[in-house]
């Protein structure tokens, strides 16, 4: 059974960091397209932040430079550290994982796993 279980949400003032973890069990997070989302209320889903198997990464325009995806193998656990968060980026974060190295604007193009979230909000 695959299981993706994101933690480390919170509330942060503007110019805040916070960094969230995503914890996988049941596949090898080496071996798929990893990927960070988000959804804000009455907005759609969009991709944040992806990485493949090779390591290769993207980013969605408003997070370039403020935002890094990365992950532990060992752990089997993916990461995404968040700096310099506007309130523009409350959001419930997802993390995701694809079976394809496939990848795009911030997203894995084939998502097949899903995890609960983890809400983000930041605000004064």
């Amino acid at each position: 059974q695959v299981q993706l279980v994101e933690s480390g949400g919170g509330s942060v003032p503007p110019g805040g960091s916070l960094r969230l973890s995503c914890d996988v069990s049941g596949i090898t997070i080496t071996s798929y397209c990893m990927a960070w989302f988000r959804q804000a209320p009455g907005k759609e889903r969009e991709g944040v932040a992806a990485i493949n198997a090779y390591r290769t990464t993207t980013y969605v325009d408003s997070v370039k430079g403020r935002f890094t995806i990365s992950r532990d193998n060992a752990k089997n656990t993916l990461y995404l550290q968040m700096n310099s968060l506007k309130p523009e980026d409350t959001a419930m974060y997802y993390c995701a994982a694809g079976s394809s190295a496939a990848m795009s604007g911030g997203r894995c193009l084939r998502t097949d796993y899903w995890g609960q979230g983890t809400q983000v909000t930041v605000s004064s």
